[in-house]
């Protein structure tokens, strides 16, 4: 286990087997590479915390709440990248965020999550079918 101090949470203990490592950090956090998801009270989403700075956390969910059919493709070298043998073991997940009455959904940047490694990579999307903002979701 370890501990963390966070400052929406307080102080949490994570086992190391949850702690899910992005090598080369996430979009504008090169330097954050470790991160855990707490669970949202009793709703779909969840919250991705840096182990190494107790102030950055992010809201996410699963693409598939917002857009039914969602899928991601993955490149061979992003799949290598994050040591996915299994395409069952992917976990991808949507940075959230809610303006008024619109749920904003990053699709442009997902988060592709080895589950059996958990390894992880933010992948950078040139073009999505799906809107980043999806006004009126059910979240």
């Amino acid at each position: 286990m370890i501990k963390v101090q966070t400052s929406r949470f307080g102080e949490l203990a994570v086992r190391e087997d949850r702690v899910v490592s992005f090598p080369s950090g996430l979009i504008g956090l090169p330097r954050l590479q470790r991160f855990f998801l707490i669970d949202h009270k009793d709703t779909p989403l969840s919250w991705l915390q840096a182990v190494d700075d107790p102030d950055i956390a992010f809201i996410v969910a699963s693409p598939t709440l917002i857009v039914q059919d969602y899928s991601l493709n993955l490149d061979s070298s992003v799949k290598k990248y994050i040591e996915l043998q299994n395409d069952d073991d992917l976990a991808v997940l949507v940075t959230v965020r809610v303006e008024g009455d619109d749920v904003i959904a990053n699709f442009q940047g997902p988060l592709a999550i080895n589950s059996r490694t958990m390894k992880g990579v933010q992948v950078v999307l040139d073009q999505t079918p799906e809107s980043p903002r999806e006004p009126g979701s059910p979240l």
